[in-house]
């Protein structure tokens, strides 16, 4: 990160880059559009997609920032540098243009570079794959960030609750061990039973075997990231001398970050089949979820407001919770950025009502001592 003097600092500056990437990135998708359409017509109507596309990563992925933030906060200034350099270009192309391309060549059992033609020269072909992969897809990142929530809050350390009467049941249930693996487990069994009893040509018992499979899966990989950090990281304490959050903490904000991005991808089909303006748009998007991230570790702003983390976290189980929906019928993009971006502002609003009964209790402190003392 930067080392320029946190003081020096104003919000805007933290999006500079983001900025940046905005202008060339709109631009790009100006002239891809003119190139696609040779009409002004259609150049506006792309640049539009993009700014949409960018509007939505970062309304579906504000809530990851902020658990980004909380994981990097633990990490050493090195690998938070890794994670904010390498890691937005694992993200932005990986995710958009990789992680597409890559499912297409599964599904369809072609090359990498037909794949590629094949996003340029037949996009609705291209659309079609990637819309027939969206059940495992959902499955698989549906179960991971569960297990990102449920985590979150069955935590015998956790202390401070927002919700109490949900909170506080589940810190005192999480004594139980792998009490969270066990709710997803059966999550996934009701909805594996309700898709394959629906009988339409998408559903049935063979999408809820993908489905199952899929999102055990999609367990395996958290649990295997949880395991693979500690055990990376107990080896770099060792050969340190002090809790480093390395190369562990990084892997699983990668795999995190992935899993955030299942939605904006799959979903991003429903507004263009063009995987270039989506990558276009989505990484204009991800430049902003870097710089939030960014600031919200440089100026402590987790630490300031007391329930922020909580709402990120309650808007990952909803997404989950959405993710699985979808495998039943499609649900808006809008609203899953809006449910998010609602649960967020909430939990802000929370904690700067609460910071305030703070601030009025100390003073009401302050001058009852002051007239102890006249």
């Amino acid at each position: 990160m930067s080392a320029q003097p946190m003081e020096a600092k104003t919000t805007l500056s933290y999006f500079r880059w983001a900025f940046i990437v905005t202008v060339f990135g709109l631009l790009l998708g100006g002239l891809l559009g003119w190139q696609t359409t040779g009409t002004i017509g259609g150049t506006a109507t792309v640049f539009f997609i993009c700014v949409v596309l960018a509007v939505l990563e970062i309304s579906l992925s504000f809530d990851n920032a902020i658990v980004n933030a909380n994981k990097l906060k633990d990490m050493t200034p090195v690998w938070q540098h890794r994670f904010l350099t390498w890691g937005i270009i694992i993200a932005v192309f990986g995710m958009r243009v990789i992680f597409p391309l890559l499912i297409v060549v599964i599904a369809a059992n072609v090359g990498p570079w037909t794949a590629m033609v094949m996003a340029a020269t037949q996009p609705e072909r291209y659309a079609e794959i990637m819309h027939d992969a969206h059940l495992p897809i959902a499955a698989f990142g549906g179960t991971f960030l569960m297990m990102v929530g449920l985590k979150f809050f069955f935590d015998q350390e956790k202390d401070v609750h927002w919700v109490q009467w949900i909170e506080e049941k589940a810190s005192i249930y999480s004594s139980v061990k792998g009490i969270e693996i066990a709710v997803v487990l059966v999550i996934m069994l009701i909805f594996s039973r309700i898709i394959g009893s629906i009988n339409e040509p998408d559903l049935g018992p063979a999408a809820a075997n993908v489905f199952f499979h899929a999102a055990i899966w999609g367990l395996l990989t958290f649990l295997l990231v949880e395991v693979l950090g500690g055990i990376l990281d107990r080896s770099q304490e060792m050969l340190e001398g002090a809790a480093k959050g390395g190369f562990g903490a990084f892997l699983y904000l990668e795999v995190l970050d992935a899993s955030f991005s299942f939605d904006g991808v799959i979903g991003a089909f429903a507004l263009t089949q063009n995987l270039f303006i989506i990558a276009i748009g989505l990484g204009i998007g991800a430049m902003y979820v870097r710089s939030m991230t960014i600031m919200l570790v440089e100026k402590g702003t987790l630490a300031e407001y007391r329930y922020l983390e909580h709402g990120a976290f309650y808007a990952i189980l909803i997404l989950s919770v959405i993710m699985y929906v979808q495998t039943l019928f499609h649900i808006p993009e809008v609203i899953t950025g809006l449910g998010g971006a609602a649960l967020i502002g909430l939990s802000l609003w929370s904690s700067l009502r609460y910071n305030r009964h703070e601030r009025e209790e100390e003073l009401a402190r302050e001058s009852a001592a002051v007239g102890e003392n006249i």
